[in-house]
């Protein structure tokens, strides 16, 4: 809440030939956040009790707002496995890349534009090379419009490290803006699909498509000519899982905010995850905030490998990768469990749900 008042500051500077009716409203926003920060100093010394909902209310959660048709117990059963996958993966690229050099880290401004812009230039290129999905007019600009900035060393944290490395690593989970793009350029027929819900019940559809493009690049073959690149998918998902398994734990009480980071910390490789950056404590304090959210980056994933597999034999030679994310991609901003029933007619994901 601290940020937001530096936000309204900033946003009040940049505003500040708008006209009156904006600057009242910066002006109240400001004030009912300075109400809300006090307020909640004044709460917090008696907030002594657990922060997680609790293994049956998450379960309630999960099945009743986000659709997505599993339990806690279930979700901590498929993050233990890809965090173990993930690990192992990483291991097996290390042993398959020992006799290639490291990957070098873009060590200045001017490095990193031309790296990430190469990167993205050589991406669209290889999407639509291989066909595998459909190349649209926004396509490269939407991915350009996000291309970041070079950071100091000391200053990087996790995504950044994995950016200044590779950039395509994490760019491939930008599917985000295309998502937005298309929401903004091709807007669905119907009017409960074509804008953004009250409410991301649709973040197993959102995240789990975003982290699966990132291992789906690697599979088809993006970091071939790259493949110390291909370590960094690994250790993306690691990450993932790692601090997806400790907000399973905070919600079950299991954890406290500090074991959890910690749990965070001691499972992602190669000590990208700092705990002296912001961004460790912002995840988990978010995820706790968001029962389902730090999981649905890699349940979203595992519900669209299952639609993938249930669509690839119902189509048999019929199928393929660009007929498939035309397929998701016009059904909408919506859960992974009622997209697949629209698209295969399997209602098990949906029946689960009660």
């Amino acid at each position: 809440m601290q940020q937001q008042v530096k936000d309204l500051d900033t946003l009040e500077k940049q505003t500040a030939n708008a006209g009156p009716a904006l600057k009242r409203a910066i002006g109240a926003a400001r004030k009912a956040t300075g109400e809300f920060i006090a307020w909640l100093e004044q709460q917090a010394p008696s907030k002594t009790g657990p922060s997680g909902i609790g293994k049956e209310n998450y379960t309630w959660s999960l099945r009743h707002v986000h659709l997505v048709p599993m339990s806690w117990e279930e979700e901590v059963t498929l993050l233990k496995r890809e965090l173990a996958r993930s690990h192992a993966s990483l291991k097996l690229e290390e042993q398959r890349n020992r006799g290639l050099p490291q990957l070098a880290a873009v060590s200045s401004p001017e490095e990193y534009q031309q790296r990430a812009s190469a990167a993205i230039t050589k991406y669209v290129a290889f999407l639509k090379d291989k066909d595998v999905l459909p190349i649209k007019s926004y396509t490269d600009s939407a991915l350009r419009a996000q291309i970041g900035q070079y950071s100091p060393e000391a200053t990087r944290n996790f995504f950044s490290i994995a950016s200044h490395y590779e950039p395509m690593t994490l760019f491939t989970h930008f599917y985000h803006w295309w998502d937005l793009a298309q929401m903004r350029e091709d807007p669905h027929a119907s009017p409960i699909r074509r804008g953004a819900l009250l409410y991301n019940i649709w973040d197993s559809r959102a995240e789990g498509m975003a982290t699966a493009n990132e291992e789906f690049a690697l599979h088809e073959g993006y970091y071939d000519d790259n493949p110390r690149a291909r370590e960094i998918v690994w250790i993306m998902l690691a990450q993932r899982a790692a601090r997806g398994l400790a907000s399973l734990y905070a919600h079950a009480n299991e954890f406290d905010i500090k074991q959890a980071k910690d749990f965070q910390v001691e499972w992602t490789p190669r000590g990208w995850m700092r705990p002296d950056l912001d961004l460790l404590h912002f995840e988990q304090q978010l995820y706790l905030r968001q029962p389902g959210y730090g999981t649905s980056y890699v349940t979203g994933k595992y519900l669209l490998d299952v639609l993938m597999k249930d669509r690839a034999k119902q189509l048999g030679d019929s199928f393929t990768t660009r007929r498939f994310f035309e397929e998701v991609n016009a059904a909408g901003m919506i859960p992974v469990s009622l997209i697949r029933w629209q698209l295969t007619g399997n209602d098990d994901e949906i029946k689960a749900l009660d």
